[in-house]
């Protein structure tokens, strides 16, 4: 993913409100939306065989963003997509996981990690130092570390928290309010090593950068208290100029044991 904003814990009816938009290469294959074999929610990258953003039937959630930093490319052998995957599918408390990966974080290219289940979510960037637990809020994350105050990052924030003041909560309003193609000012761009014209249209929220690089997919997480999870996923395919759209939806399993005992 490369432009989240949510709302964790802080609402009366919903646990964890999430939007977001995923930017990549056209080119890179990915699948929709799916139920994995190993019982959890996502879309799959079709190259290196992880994901970006998920949830599991037992309450576990992760998501990831790229730091972007061009000025120091470099390549690496293990793939950020199974920080998402690899959580989703484990057993690992979240900060238990998250104190494994900060041993090898610089062994990945730059990246920010989020996860969580029923009790708690979590923080990991390897362009910071710690492990941070998040208290209950709205939060915004993008290319850069969490909170970062780009104003796409802004105006995301923002839509959500309009969204939440209406008690607007269907996901097509949240997707839509998520979907900018304004740039910003040349004068208060970021310096992430992209062109300047590149970073002027990497600053919209929905990208289209030389019709090869751009948003490609945006996705809504609805979980309520009493567990019931709504997800929706819109796929993009902006050189065809059409869309393909996937929900699903179910009940936190091990979230509502707890909630009962």
């Amino acid at each position: 993913m490369c432009l989240l904003a949510f709302n964790w814990n802080n609402h009366a009816e919903y646990k964890f409100i999430l939007v977001a938009n995923r930017d990549e290469f056209f080119e890179r294959p990915s699948a929709p939306l799916q139920q994995w074999d190993s019982g959890f929610f996502a879309g799959k990258d079709l190259r290196a065989g992880g994901t970006w953003l998920g949830i599991h039937p037992n309450g576990r959630f992760a998501a990831i963003t790229n730091f972007r930093d061009l000025k120091n490319k470099q390549q690496f052998a293990k793939s950020r997509g199974d920080l998402v995957k690899n959580f989703l599918e484990g057993e690992m408390a979240p900060k238990s996981y998250l104190e494994e990966i900060e041993k090898e974080k610089m062994e990945y290219e730059g990246f920010n990690l989020l996860v969580a289940d029923h009790e708690g979510l979590y923080y990991l960037s390897n362009k910071v130092e710690g492990i941070r637990q998040l208290s209950p809020g709205l939060y915004g994350l993008s290319n850069a570390v969490l909170e970062t105050p780009w104003p796409k990052l802004i105006k995301a924030k923002e839509n959500l928290t309009q969204h939440l003041s209406a008690a607007n909560f269907e996901p097509l309003s949240l997707m839509k309010g998520q979907q900018s193609k304004e740039t910003d000012p040349q004068e208060i761009l970021p310096d992430t090593g992209a062109t300047p014209e590149q970073e002027k249209l990497l600053s919209a929220q929905f990208i289209n950068v030389g019709n090869y690089y751009g948003t490609v997919n945006s996705t809504v997480l609805l979980w309520k208290h009493t567990g019931e999870v709504e997800m929706m996923e819109r796929k993009f395919d902006q050189v065809a100029g059409n869309h393909q759209d996937t929900k699903v939806s179910f009940k936190v399993e091990n979230f509502l044991e707890q909630k009962e005992s």
